[in-house]
């Protein structure tokens, strides 16, 4: 497969890891880049040096392209900047912040840049801002989310309408199948995120990965809103959350209850009571922990299954 995705990431398939803090570390970066997607390192849980390491240790164990997700409200953006700089990082994908403020110097240094949004008005501006490409990330996804709470289905053929620069789906994307919807809906590639948690290679704590696993439908809400949304398997934690938010809770109360490196106790420490547990809604979906290379291999074999499955419909 060769599409302007492909050609601009130099990837075999148009899959995407997401850059998720706490579970994608270079092991799984580099993995999914040697299955021909692109693998992306999150930058958000990691200090300076650690992100130094990191993209050491992946360059070392692909040949491929990788690239570094990059949140640019993230207190350190300046050093992690010049480090991605520093170590001839080829591909950033930046979220939560405003693209104009580092698009124009990573660009100047080589640098593609690809922007996460969660709405139409900001994928206007990203384009704007003069950026490589787009994910725009449906309700459905973990982890942080936008407060329109629109969904894949309806995002996607909204801003393929209105943007003309390459476009990648994110957002309840686990399978081959729903990859062929979102390529039918305009999108170029898909951002996978929840589904590669669930694996070998994912940083994530082994109580988090079988906690993914073992999902229920309806397990997950998107909570915090007045802060910064974001959506959760219910715990204690998240319970107490929402108990708060019913009782009209302020942003210094939701704060306080939040507390520091909550997500970190969740998903990298294995604290399945008290910690934050970023999640899909797709975790519903995902039976099992397997390596990166076995889904991206099941995600294009069942797209293109999909893809001749409907060369053969005709309903006229």
């Amino acid at each position: 497969m060769e599409n302007r995705i492909c050609k601009l990431f130099n990837i075999k398939y148009p899959i995407i890891q997401a850059g998720m803090i706490w579970c994608s570390g270079w092991e799984l970066a580099s993995a999914v880049s040697n299955a021909g997607g692109l693998g992306i390192i999150g930058a958000g849980s990691m200090y300076p040096d650690i992100l130094r390491d990191q993209i050491k240790k992946c360059k070392h164990a692909t040949s491929n392209n990788f690239a570094v997700n990059l949140p640019l409200l993230y207190p350190n953006i300046d050093e992690h900047i010049q480090i991605i700089i520093d170590e001839h990082v080829k591909t950033v994908f930046t979220s939560a912040g405003n693209p104009k403020t580092w698009t124009e110097k990573l660009k100047s240094n080589g640098i593609t840049v690809v922007h996460v949004v969660s709405n139409l008005k900001f994928a206007l501006k990203a384009q704007e801002a003069g950026v490589d490409a787009i994910v725009a990330e449906g309700f459905e996804a973990g982890g942080h989310n936008g407060r329109e709470e629109t969904t894949t289905l309806v995002l996607i053929p909204n801003i393929r309408k209105h943007v003309s620069i390459p476009l990648i789906a994110a957002g309840g994307i686990g399978s081959g199948s729903a990859m062929a919807a979102c390529f039918a809906l305009g999108a170029e590639a898909v951002q996978v995120g929840s589904r590669f948690v669930a694996t070998p290679e994912s940083s994530a704590h082994i109580n988090f990965k079988n906690r993914v696993v073992n999902c229920a439908e309806g397990e997950t809400i998107l909570t915090l809103k007045q802060l910064t949304p974001v959506r959760l398997i219910k715990n204690d934690f998240c319970n107490r959350v929402l108990d708060a938010e019913k009782k009209g809770a302020t942003l210094e109360e939701l704060t306080e209850i939040l507390g520091r490196a909550r997500a970190k106790k969740g998903m990298f420490e294995g604290d399945l009571v008290e910690g934050e547990l970023e999640i899909g809604q797709v975790a519903y979906n995902i039976k099992e922990i397997k390596p990166a290379a076995e889904i991206v291999y099941e995600i294009i074999t069942e797209f293109n299954e999909v893809i001749q499955k409907f060369k053969t419909i005709n309903i006229f």
